[in-house]
């Protein structure tokens, strides 16, 4: 049951992802970051269809998740990755019978940021990925230490820059005001507004669900025994900071290695670097 749950998380947000595309940042030139901003610029300048573009990328960055990543990382990729592209062809027929030309493009901008946001935070809480930008936001953060945040802001902004010198400045500070809301409305969607979280975790099984965030994940964890109220028996309660988009994936990870296992979630304001071993 949770599985169909997922997947029709995953459906419908990538659905949602690809009207808001199609209906409010194609036919405006809102190139708002992404692997769909590019594919705008690359529409522009080459003429190529834009589904097709993100079809041939998502398909090169796969390859790179595979053998960078690893395997179990580009499993949670690769059906969002090719689903993507296909319901951005898919809704682009319903696109001419809805007529936009006289709301201004302000409006335009705010509704397609938390249309798109929303989607892919949908996404996001069904624990796989559109693919795009975010395989080469986790590369920069395992390979090159830097932050995911700092990652997302260096790429899609790049991209939204770009996208400024062939589209015009005015369009790109409306992409701009769309990519902001779009990281707003995601995150948001996941799990609050904050990027990261603290996840505690109270289990019998410490020793494989540490394995689980030190040898798949490869994020530090901070494992304390303690001693359960009332019935005397020893535990571990285990600390890691994590992303609010991988909260869902990681949490079912977690209960089928250990079902009686009882996590709680809360915001982290501020954290330390973190460097992957």
């Amino acid at each position: 049951m949770k599985k169909v749950q997922n997947y029709t998380e995953l459906l419908l947000g990538l659905l949602l992802a690809a009207f808001s595309f199609n209906l409010f940042l194609a036919p405006f030139n809102l190139a708002a970051g992404g692997i769909s901003g590019l594919a705008l610029i690359i529409h522009n300048l080459l003429g190529i269809n834009e589904s097709l573009f993100i079809l041939i990328l998502n398909a090169i960055l796969l390859l790179l998740s595979y053998f960078l990543l690893g395997k179990e990382t580009t499993r949670k990729t690769i059906l969002g990755s090719f689903l993507f592209p296909l319901c951005i062809e898919l809704t682009n027929y319903i696109i001419p019978l809805i007529h936009l030309e006289n709301i201004e493009l302000l409006v335009i901008a705010i509704l397609g940021g938390i249309g798109s946001g929303t989607g892919y935070g949908l996404v996001f809480k069904s624990g796989f990925t559109s693919g795009g930008t975010d395989i080469l936001n986790q590369i920069t953060e395992k390979y090159f230490h830097i932050p995911m945040a700092t990652s997302i802001l260096f790429i899609d902004g790049t991209i939204t820059l770009i996208g400024g010198f062939v589209f015009g400045i005015p369009t790109m500070l409306y992409a701009l005001l769309a990519l902001i809301l779009i990281s707003t409305f995601s995150n948001k969607k996941i799990l609050g507004i904050n990027e990261n979280k603290n996840m505690f975790i109270n289990t019998t099984k410490h020793q494989e669900v540490s394995a689980y965030f030190h040898e798949i994940l490869k994020i530090p964890t901070t494992d304390l025994e303690m001693i359960k109220p009332y019935s005397n028996e020893k535990g571990w309660l285990i600390l890691v900071v994590i992303k609010a988009k991988d909260y869902y994936r990681i949490k079912e990870a977690i209960l089928l290695i250990d079902p009686d296992a009882f996590i709680t979630i809360t915001n982290a304001y501020q954290i330390g670097n973190q460097r992957s071993s």
